[in-house]
């Protein structure tokens, strides 16, 4: 009993520390860290609801482009209908979840690397839409002056009032998808992964479950796809390209796949990384890339392994 209380004292004071640095962080740093926050805050939701749906054993290339679907929903409902960016932030999520949903009928009567082809081909075509359709959706030149939220009278165009309100939501995201991934219906996605057969034969209908999870992961992308365009006030097609969803990969298998944790490990580590290659920009593929070799041949769980590594070394 006293364990368990000590155990409970330590989380507490852990928790009340970690809050009281987000609390000074924006206070003690320049806006472009700021912003350097704010896009790390926006990531992680990406990055560990593309792990969402890898829990089935599936892996879509169309999840930047379900950010995608939820950024231009809230930048044209907001910008040329007057919607309160209030509304038309939760409607950005369940549209891209309603176009997960939809995908899903084509998507997964196939798997593997066909379903990565098929999923990459579906985000294709949408992304190229908006390149095509420039009437509705401004074509290359994308989506601007979108406009900034407000609450309660306050800003949330100022960014040390935005970096609070984005890792709020972000928190609230990842506590729903860790609350889901160990619920009843995580631990069947589990084995649906590694074991679609005996789940099946056991009644269970697999397809069903493996829609749901996408259909969440794609809700939970165009989230932060709301995020990224109430914040940067402009989106274009690029901002959610091939290049993008490579990015968030590396970012998962980097971190580790295996865990919760990995993926945002992941993308933090990486986004220092990328910080130092800011004058580079023509090696970030190969660094990228090397990052990605090295880590397969010495840390085939991911960066998230490396304390447990050194701990048995010493």
């Amino acid at each position: 009993m006293q364990k368990s209380e000590n155990g409970s004292i330590q989380k507490f004071v852990w928790t009340a520390l970690f809050l009281g640095a987000i609390g000074v962080v924006p206070l003690t740093v320049s806006a472009f860290q700021i912003d350097l926050f704010i896009a790390l805050f926006i990531n992680i939701i990406v990055v560990v609801s593309f792990r969402f749906l890898t829990l089935t054993g599936e892996m879509s290339f169309c999840h930047v482009v379900m950010m995608g679907v939820g950024a231009y929903t809230t930048s044209l409902l907001s910008r040329n209908f007057d919607f309160s960016p209030w509304l038309t932030m939760p409607l950005g999520g369940i549209v891209a979840a309603l176009t997960g949903y939809i995908l899903s009928y084509p998507l997964f009567r196939m798997k593997g690397f066909y379903f990565v082809i098929g999923s990459f081909a579906a985000g294709e075509a949408i992304r190229l839409s908006w390149q095509g359709f420039r009437p509705i959706f401004g074509g290359s030149r994308g989506v601007t002056v979108i406009p900034t939220l407000d609450l309660l009278g306050l800003d949330l165009g100022n960014p040390i009032l935005f970096f609070y309100f984005a890792f709020f939501v972000m928190a609230v995201c990842l506590f729903v998808m860790y609350r889901l991934e160990h619920s009843r219906f995580g631990l069947t996605l589990h084995a649906i992964h590694w074991q679609d057969l005996l789940i099946s034969s056991v009644g269970v209908d697999t397809r069903q479950y493996r829609t749901q999870a996408f259909v969440i992961a794609c809700f939970f992308a165009g989230i932060a796809g709301t995020l990224y365009a109430h914040y940067f006030s402009a989106i274009n097609p690029r901002d959610f390209s091939m290049t993008i969803m490579l990015t968030v990969l590396v970012w998962a298998i980097v971190g580790g796949l295996g865990s919760f944790s990995g993926p945002i490990i992941g993308v933090a580590v990486l986004s220092v990384v990328d910080l130092y290659l800011r004058d580079f920009e023509q090696y970030r593929p190969l660094a990228y890339g090397l990052i990605l070799i090295v880590t397969s041949l010495f840390l085939p769980d991911g960066l998230r392994s490396l304390w447990s590594r050194l701990r048995i070394a010493t």
